[in-house]
């Protein structure tokens, strides 16, 4: 039976076990999409990427969730650049062909940077509601909750302490109704900014129940565009804490440059690799 090959990394990671796992085929060629979709189901992390040749970029990169593909995502982009940089010899500058465009990756030797698109923003639903379906009070947010697209649209909430972002507890029905995408797909931010490094959690949903993720570049560049269209003082560097209610927790960098460049950085740790059976290729 055929073989094919992928690697395990740990991005965001500031210790062995810690950050967003994420699992690398660096030569997808021949994989179609249900097989590709098969495979993340069947490894079952936050995200799953296949890497092709590109004529566009360094390499073209296709992103899986359990459940469905995503234009745009922040750990797999930072993961598979470190990989592809390690792998092809790429002199530390690496660019992805996304669903969401080229995303160009700076690399070093244990950390990746990414620029993130240029934002859209879209109104967000009420706070009442938001508060309800969040499980917290109304008083607890410190902006209006907006839905940002740096790649992948998201809600984003800006929460006025660490315990109001603790108390978060999401009900699935109201969850699904509320935060969903212009794609359909589910999934909100929240993060106060307090303390040298922001608490943030972000929640999405699969399976039929809302689930947690360790460390979203994604929301983080969101969070970035957020920030800017709020007037933020420029140049703007701050470090987010994410996962940390998870036991695993994700450090992630945001920096936003004085014109408006928003980019996102983390530590990746490689933690193995190994080669999955593949029937019929």
């Amino acid at each position: 039976m055929p073989a094919c090959r992928y690697h395990l990394l740990n991005v965001f990671a500031e210790s062995h076990f810690g950050g967003n796992p994420l699992a690398v085929f660096p030569d997808a060629r021949g994989l179609d999409t249900a097989t590709m979709q098969a495979i993340a189901r069947q490894l079952s992390l936050s995200e799953t990427t296949f890497v092709t040749p590109s004529d566009k970029a360094t390499v073209r990169v296709r992103i899986f969730t359990p459940g469905y593909e995503l234009p745009f995502a922040g750990h797999p982009t930072l993961g598979t650049a470190w990989l592809v940089n390690r792998l092809q010899r790429c002199g530390g500058q690496v660019t992805l062909e996304l669903p969401a465009g080229i995303i160009p990756v700076a690399v070093g030797e244990h950390d990746a940077t990414l620029t993130a698109n240029a934002p859209a923003y879209r109104v967000g639903p009420g706070r009442t509601e938001l508060a309800e379906v969040l499980g917290i009070r109304a008083a607890d947010f410190a902006g209006e909750p907006t839905f940002v697209n740096c790649g992948t649209e998201q809600l984003m909430v800006p929460l006025a302490s660490s315990d109001a972002v603790s108390r978060c507890k999401p009900d699935y029905a109201g969850f699904e109704r509320f935060a969903g995408n212009a794609d359909g797909i589910a999934g909100a931010y929240v993060w106060a900014a307090e303390g040298a490094v922001w608490p943030a959690r972000y929640f999405w949903t699969q399976h039929g129940q809302v689930s947690e993720d360790y460390g979203t570049g994604s929301a983080c560049a969101n969070l970035g565009a957020y920030l800017l269209r709020q007037g933020a003082s420029l140049p703007l560097s701050q470090k987010i804490t994410q996962g940390y209610l998870t036991g695993r927790e994700a450090i992630l960098g945001l920096q936003i440059d004085t014109d408006g460049c928003i980019k996102v950085s983390g530590r990746v740790i490689d933690i193995g690799s190994g080669e999955l059976l593949l029937p019929g290729r």
